[in-house]
């Protein structure tokens, strides 16, 4: 166990007080977790401090070589009151995965989910209580050693911040448009996009950017080599209905593991709908498109949970999906995931962790 040390505020700040139109990711609660990595010391100096900002060296490796990974989760508040985490295991796993990538320390799983669940459980007050809102949690590390020299740092910091938030989208539940890039490229196998680090995010904003100009709220990728396999969007996994039939592409080395993705696989076995994960080319979706079998599309990710997807645009092509709306499939799995994280439908074995 670590020994938690906590620094409350003096004056807690008002909460936003219209629920319904939380920005996400700007509002921050009153607290936040740090603790100290030093190479002969290990993890040390657990502590939850009034949120602030932070003093860092302009050396710092981080701001050089890039050593930084994150992570997203929520909690959620139910109908009796209880705040409840969905699946904070695969979170923890997930980190300590892009921690071995970018050869920084792994971080305890005790360590993570006691800084975590004390840090939630002191600011809840935070988490709202209307329907699609919830605390998004954000974990972090970052190289904090002063050196300039290109090897992993020996020092870093690993913090959690809490955010109110509302729907990820502006749209909401409404579908959204997605670009498909063909120019720029995420990531290729054997390079980092199978991991949730900082750089993956750099290098997805050019596009994301120039499809947002033009209407669109993500960018779809491709392939880094052959600019052919569908891959992710920016923020999520992808999913196509084909034929009754659901489709994703296979965790190939470049596709990050989705928590959400993991879950829509598992219900949709659960209700015997048949699941492929596989290579699945932007050129199989078209031809889907023109014969009237691709029924439904839509995206998962833990800021969205499932977003629906109204219209892809290829080139100088426009398909839409469903007739721009959401599809069964989509509408019923998004009320499931949302009813099991809320706690009013039980999930699958140890999904549901309460605070």
């Amino acid at each position: 166990m670590f020994d938690i040390q906590i620094t409350q505020v003096e004056i807690r700040r008002m909460r936003p007080e219209d629920e319904q139109n939380l920005p996400f990711g700007s509002i921050f609660t009153d607290h936040m977790f740090i603790v100290d990595y030093e190479e002969n010391l290990g993890w040390h100096n657990p502590r939850i401090v009034p949120y602030q900002d932070i003093s860092i060296s302009p050396a710092a490796m981080v701001f050089h070589y890039g050593q930084a990974v994150f992570e997203g989760l929520k909690a959620y508040r139910t109908h009796s009151g209880k705040v409840l985490l969905f699946r904070p295991n695969k979170n923890i796993e997930r980190i300590n995965l892009s921690c071995e990538r970018l050869c920084m320390p792994q971080i305890p799983a005790t360590l993570f989910f006691d800084g975590m669940k004390t840090l939630v459980d002191l600011d809840k007050d935070w988490l709202p209580k209307s329907e699609g809102t919830a605390l998004y949690i954000r974990p972090f590390m970052i190289a904090t050693e002063p050196h300039l020299g290109v090897r992993p740092s020996k020092t870093y910091q690993f913090m959690m911040i809490l955010s109110p938030v509302g729907t990820y989208y502006q749209e909401g539940l409404e579908p959204i448009k997605i670009w498909v890039e063909k120019n720029y490229a995420r990531t290729v196998k054997g390079g980092i996009g199978n991991v949730k680090v900082a750089g993956n995010y750099a290098a997805s904003l050019k596009s994301q950017s120039e499809a947002q100009k033009i209407g669109y709220a993500q960018v779809l990728w491709l392939d880094g080599i052959e600019k052919k396999y569908i891959e992710e969007v920016g923020s999520m996994n992808i999913f196509f209905k084909i034929q009754g039939k659901l489709i994703t592409p296979i965790l190939n080395g470049s596709i990050l593991n989705g928590v959400t993705r993991d879950s829509v696989i598992t219900l949709c076995k659960q209700r015997n709908v048949a699941v492929e994960e596989r290579q699945i080319s932007i050129e199989e979706i078209k031809a889907a498109y023109d014969q009237g079998i691709l029924e439904e599309c839509f995206g998962t990710g833990t800021a969205a949970v499932i977003s629906p997807v109204g219209e892809l645009r290829l080139d100088d092509e426009s398909l839409l999906i469903n007739q721009g709306e959401i599809g069964d499939l989509t509408s019923s799995l998004y009320d499931t995931l949302i009813g099991i994280q809320t706690g009013q439908i039980v999930g699958p074995a140890g999904w549901s962790v309460e605070i």
